[in-house]
């Protein structure tokens, strides 16, 4: 009885999500009990997956802290219609009204070449080797729960890690050669801006989160493919967005991408 209570509560959580999203209607509450565990909160997210039917362009990564159940990282997927390259015009991305919205400014990684879907350990090295295309970008996080990050990772990755879009930005050329976790980042809001800070403080930088997610999708029985990105987590921070604001991500002083913000 229990694991049909589990099993219920799973797709609940999962169907009032899909179609809130869909419909663009803000919850007020979590809809259902929220997961009591990382497991639980993943087969929320893989039942969503099953019932949005959308094509998934890659996965977002981003910090636990303090870790739960011995993981520092979550993830969650970002779909092909949500994707888009950065053009001359700051192109207008969608949040819930009602719900939670953030940018954040980000690396973002190309797989190249399939993890091997049963290897389940990497070194950062075999991680990187796997990469063949790194790019400045923002993941637009939004959810219409607006409380998604106030009550742990769980509930986070349950919305597909509240993810609602990414804009991939310009390429950084020669990127085996530097040190990214070195490189300024700076994210501003109509303007101001919210701080900057460097990739040498998010765990094990960029290339970690590629290890992490790797090895994650194997234990989760998921394959990725190449041409899939992994947006590797929030550089400067959660930066909370209004509609209408316009921002950038400004990498080492040189490279930015910029879009706006619009009503889902």
């Amino acid at each position: 009885m229990q694991a049909k209570k589990r099993q219920d509560n799973i797709a609940r959580v999962a169907t009032e999500f899909v179609s809130a999203r869909r419909s663009a209607s803000a919850l007020v509450d979590y809809p259902g009990t929220m997961p009591a565990a990382l497991a639980e909160a993943y087969a929320m997210q893989d039942a969503a997956i099953a019932l949005a039917d959308r094509v998934i362009a890659g996965w977002k990564v981003g910090r636990i802290n303090p870790p739960l159940e011995g993981a520092d990282r979550l993830a969650g997927p970002i779909f092909a219609d949500q994707t888009f390259d950065a053009g001359e015009t700051p192109r207008a991305m969608t949040v819930y009204a009602g719900g939670f919205a953030a940018a954040e400014a980000e690396f973002l990684l190309r797989i190249g070449t399939a993890p091997d879907p049963a290897k389940i350990e990497y070194t950062l090295a075999e991680a990187t080797a796997l990469i063949d295309r790194v790019c400045v970008g923002i993941e637009i996080a939004s959810s219409p729960f607006g409380g998604i990050n106030d009550h742990g990772p769980g509930v986070t990755i349950s919305d597909f890690g509240n993810n609602n879009g990414l804009v991939i930005g310009p390429d950084i050329a020669d990127w085996r050669d530097l040190d990214l976790n070195q490189w300024p980042v700076e994210l501003t809001i109509d303007g101001a801006s919210t701080g900057v800070a460097t990739a040498a403080a998010m765990l094990d930088g960029p290339f970690g989160a590629a290890r992490f997610l790797f090895e994650l999708m194997a234990q989760r029985g998921i394959a990725l493919t190449p041409g899939q990105w992994i947006s590797t987590g929030a550089v400067s921070g959660v930066h909370q967005v209004e509609i209408g604001a316009q921002i950038a991500a400004i990498f080492d002083n040189r490279l930015t991408v910029a879009c706006s913000i619009a009503a889902q």
